[in-house]
């Protein structure tokens, strides 16, 4: 890789894709403007890079200042989490745990500055449960490493930026809190989102959440309780705020670029549309 800014990869769970997705990364890598490190155990980098047949020497560091970024070679901020080889695709607390430790410390190297943001590795949430873990996953857990009051995941689809009401819930539960007070505060959030990437008056769509946008109270009340209100609310803070718009059209009409933000309403709402679209590239993540 080469110069700034210098990224911190977690090789994510042990026993899963996370460290041979990595570790390829890492050797196909050529002139990105940007350095990066893995952070994680070195005999899993290892392992990643014995069995995808890669080129690439390990070189273990304890302090981000010892890595060496040099061609050939993946520097390894070791975590110190594992000390013998798992069994591949099981659920382990061990990988658990040493897939926290990944998180935790690059996100402590970015808090302290010595890295410039950090990249992630697919973890199990069933691994980093049994470990202990409160965390629903990455989005909670970097909320409470980072004193993030509301952490937040925004996909970005070539132009599009998909935002979400509510994330990790069982359907019934996320149905139910849409409320007007929280589509309201997602509204905010989204729009100041936005602006932080460079949008001086963004332009935001609010799905709606039943079939053709609810027919008039027919097809659900959601509609008319509290999303319409909430996208009305804004519009007097002098938000630029287009809803509720039926979910099957939405994410076409920002796609064709007549939107900058969509707000989708549960996870797999945002989802689907962003990951049929375009599955390997659209997750980050935020918090405010």
């Amino acid at each position: 890789m080469g110069s700034n800014p210098l990224l911190a990869v977690t090789m994510g769970d042990p026993v899963g894709i996370g460290p041979e997705i990595v570790a390829r990364t890492f050797a196909a890598a050529e002139d990105v403007g940007a350095r990066g490190l893995i952070v994680g155990d070195p005999l899993v980098v290892r392992r990643a890079v014995e069995v995808c047949d890669l080129q690439l020497e390990v070189h273990p560091v304890d302090a981000v200042a010892a890595a060496r970024f040099e061609p050939g070679t993946v520097d390894v901020l070791d975590t110190h989490a594992l000390d013998e080889p798992l069994a591949w695709g099981e659920i382990d607390a061990r990988a658990g745990r040493a897939a926290i430790a990944a998180i935790e410390r690059a996100t402590s190297e970015a808090l302290a500055g010595r890295v410039d943001a950090i990249v992630t590795g697919p973890i199990n949430k069933e691994a980093i449960w049994a470990a202990g873990s409160p965390h629903l996953g990455h989005t909670e857990m970097l909320g409470a490493l980072t004193g993030s009051s509301s952490p937040e995941t925004m996909f970005v689809v070539r132009e599009l930026q998909i935002f979400f009401t509510t994330r990790h819930l069982a359907l019934r539960e996320a149905i139910a809190q849409v409320t007007r007070e929280r589509v309201l505060a997602a509204i905010q959030s989204a729009w100041s989102a936005l602006q932080v990437f460079g949008y001086d008056q963004p332009r935001l769509a609010v799905a709606a959440l039943n079939p053709h946008g609810g027919e008039g109270g027919n097809f659900g009340t959601e509609e008319l309780e509290h999303i319409a209100p909430a996208c009305e609310d804004a519009r007097v803070a002098g938000l630029a705020v287009v809803g509720p718009v039926p979910a099957d059209s939405v994410f076409h009409q920002g796609l064709e670029g007549r939107f900058d933000g969509v707000l989708s309403h549960f996870h797999d709402q945002g989802h689907i549309a962003a990951k049929t679209f375009d599955f390997g590239d659209n997750c980050r993540c935020r918090g405010s």
